[in-house]
Order: structure tokens, then C-alpha cells, then sequence
């Protein structure tokens, strides 16, 4: 069976919009996976089909009403044991191993919210997860489905050309990724790093190790810390299993 990606949406004509194209495009011909869009606005109340409300406590904006999105996901087709997620600047900052813990799924349920969010009781009831692509706010979450579902479909079996490409990058072992040159190797009186065109791959391979540690270091401290101390882990139960080893405890 193909990935499956069903998306809850005010704005479905939105959707597979840009993963229309290119790798995502041509995986989603060829049924690698699939986009399934469901309007929120068939769930909506009264003439006008509202789906929204005025928030409890006062406050500007409108916030979508648990009846609704409730018939809304009661509605779809998928597996309840896919993940349900809702786009929102409020949730858990999106990282690579939960991309790759989506792309190694069934598929996931997205949930785009607009005005003010959706009401909580309904992403409780439900069990959805809430993430967050940045700390900024969009117009609404449709934008933010188009990045998880490109991060997501990028990695399912046989829409990169080659399986290295989706491990020697950012985040993939905890580092951003090293810098990249090409031909020529020399433009406006710049040089391609030596070690490049040395054809030393365990060299080169160093060189890319430090640059990677060197640029995470100075642009993400956060990532930094944190492999640094899965590094000196790693080390430790290196160190006990070594230990051992030697003992034949």
C-alpha cells in the first residue's frame, strides 16, 4: 500500500499544490503515496456552513469548534492508528526523527487550522498530536502540511535517486550538514577546499566531520549541547562495554 496523507482543511484546492512537482510529483503518479483532502466546510453549521465560534473568556478571533472538526475526523478513511496531527505555532518544534517516524507509518492525518486554532477538547478527544514548524505565525496550517508532507515523502522508499541522500544531511545524525562545492573549482577567485579534489576519502571525510561540528556550533547551539552530550553518552557505554569485554563479565 502507498503512504497515505489525508489532510483536514478549509482550503482544499491548496493540496498536493507544490508536491504536485518534481519527486514528490512523480512519486505521487506513480502511487508512492498519496493526498486525499477533506473540507472541513461539509462538517459546517447552518446555512452558511460555519465551522468556527467566539472564544470562551473573550478575545480576539474565532476558533474552530470541536463538533465540527470532530465530525471532520469521525469522517475520514484512515487507520486509527495513524497519527493525527495538528499544525500549530504552539506545538512541539517538528524534528527530523519524527519526520522519519511519520515517512516509516501507514501515513498521518493533518489537521490545518485558520483563525485563532481549534478548540482543545476535540484534539484530546482524538489524541492529536500538536507540532510546530518555527516560532512564527502563518495565515494558516496548510503551509506548514505542504513542509511535513515534503520532509515526509522525501524519504519513503524510492522517491530520492540514491538512499545516501537522506542520510548525509542536516539533522540526520544530529548536525547540520557540511558545505558543498562543484565545478568549477575556482569562481571569482575562490578555491575549492584542497582536501575536496584530494581523492582521500577518509580525509575528506574528516573535513566534512569538522565542518559540520563547526557550522552547528556557531548557528545552532541548542543542537550542539545536545550532541555533544549523546556524544560523551555513547562514549560512556562504549567505555562500560569495553570493560566488560576485557573482564569477561
Amino acid at each position: 500500500m502507498s503512504w497515505q496523507a489525508t489532510v483536514l482543511t478549509l482550503f482544499p484546492e491548496m493540496f498536493p499544490g507544490p508536491l504536485g512537482l518534481s519527486l514528490a510529483g512523480r512519486a505521487l503518479d506513480g502511487g508512492v503515496w498519496s493526498c486525499a483532502t477533506h473540507d472541513l466546510r461539509q462538517h459546517g453549521l447552518g446555512r452558511h456552513r460555519a465551522v468556527d465560534d467566539t472564544p470562551f473568556g473573550g478575545g480576539a478571533g474565532m476558533v474552530i469548534r470541536a463538533d465540527v472538526a470532530d465530525a471532520a475526523l469521525s469522517a475520514i478513511d484512515a487507520p486509527q492508528d495513524m497519527p493525527r496531527v495538528f499544525l500549530t505555532p504552539r506545538g512541539y518544534p517538528l524534528r527530523q526523527k519524527d519526520v522519519s517516524r511519520y515517512a516509516q507509518g501507514p501515513g498521518v492525518v493533518l489537521i490545518c487550522g485558520r483563525f485563532e486554532g481549534v478548540d482543545e477538547r476535540v484534539l484530546k478527544a482524538h489524541s492529536v498530536e500538536q507540532v510546530s514548524i518555527g516560532d512564527y505565525v502563518l495565515s494558516g496550517g496548510e503551509t506548514a502540511a505542504l513542509v511535513l508532507l515534503d520532509a515526509c515523502v522525501r524519504l519513503l522508499p524510492g522517491v530520492m535517486g540514491s538512499d545516501a541522500s537522506g542520510i548525509e544531511e542536516s539533522f540526520s545524525d544530529g548536525l547540520l550538514e557540511y558545505p558543498h562545492y562543484t565545478r568549477p573549482a575556482t569562481w571569482q577567485g575562490q578555491d575549492v577546499p584542497e582536501v575536496l579534489l584530494s581523492g582521500n576519502h577518509a580525509a575528506i571525510a574528516a573535513w566534512r566531520q569538522k565542518q559540520a561540528e563547526e557550522i552547528t556550533r556557531e548557528r545552532r547551539p541548542d543542537l550542539w549541547s545536545a550532541w555533544l552530550a549523546r556524544r560523551e553518552k555513547n562514549e560512556a557505554a562504549a567505555g562500560v562495554s569495553g570493560k566488560v569485554r576485557q573482564t569477561g563479565v
